[in-house]
């Protein structure tokens, strides 16, 4: 099996200036990103993504805010064939997503790029899947976001989503909880930094909850099947499992 890790820079020439928020809100916390995440008992809901995902051998999946890349190896350890690529626009946290994947000896692909411009092929793609990442994206970033999801996937393709549950039972956090800027989940910070974004205490790098939550942004999206299929409450707050299937 190949197991080499490269990076792409699928950045556009205007991407490359563009701010975005850091998993755990600063630059400089990166390196306890990965403790953090094993502190909170965030591997759990990795494999929570991975297991509902459920990925077929061969089958390609995008992680969208893959930062230090915790998720999609949570998918390679559930299906160590699956093709996986993890996206970015933190340079920093894919290069420790490199030096992970390469230790563990599995294949992955990491790409620099944005969550509101996927950059891959129209219906490319057999899943995309998130974790604790989107909720770092500006309001107008996780709008585009779910039509490039729809975009991406292949006919039959499934999109699944961990990130914080709003009050009214929908995907999307919603006040405060953990932001953990671990996002670790993914950090995605796809999006401006201190754009569009409230600073609950203690949480200053989660952007503000997008109305109707993750089930709507798919549903606008054009899936016809978006659903909150579980919900835990975790130490961050209450947590959704989002999934929807593009017809």
């Amino acid at each position: 099996m190949n197991t080499t890790v490269q990076i792409l820079d699928q950045r556009t020439p205007e991407e490359r200036d563009r701010e975005f928020l850091p998993g755990m809100g600063r630059s400089w916390l990166l390196p306890f990103y990965d403790l953090h995440s094993r502190l909170a008992g965030v591997r759990a809901l990795h494999d929570r993504v991975a297991a509902l995902a459920d990925i077929a051998p061969g089958e390609s999946v995008l992680d969208v805010g893959c930062g230090t890349a915790n998720l999609s190896l949570a998918v390679l350890r559930a299906q160590p064939a699956a093709i996986t690529t993890g996206l970015d626009p933190d340079g920093s946290a894919l290069r420790t997503a490199a030096r992970k994947a390469s230790r563990r000896r599995v294949p992955l692909t990491l790409v620099q790029g944005f969550a509101d411009r996927l950059p891959v092929g129209d219906g490319s793609v057999d899943h995309v899947v998130s974790a604790l990442a989107l909720h770092h994206v500006p309001e107008e970033g996780r709008i585009r976001f779910g039509p490039e999801a729809f975009r991406v996937l292949r006919p039959g393709g499934r999109v699944t989503i961990v990130d914080f549950a709003d009050s009214d039972g929908h995907g999307q956090h919603g006040h405060g909880a953990g932001g953990h800027g671990a996002r670790g989940h993914g950090r995605s910070g796809h999006g401006h930094a201190g754009h569009d974004r409230s600073t609950p205490a203690g949480e200053p790098h989660t952007a503000r909850s997008l109305e109707g939550g993750l089930v709507r942004l798919l549903a606008d999206a054009g899936f016809t099947d978006a659903r909150e299929v579980e919900r835990v409450e975790h130490r961050f707050g209450p947590l959704a499992f989002v999934q929807a299937t593009r017809g």
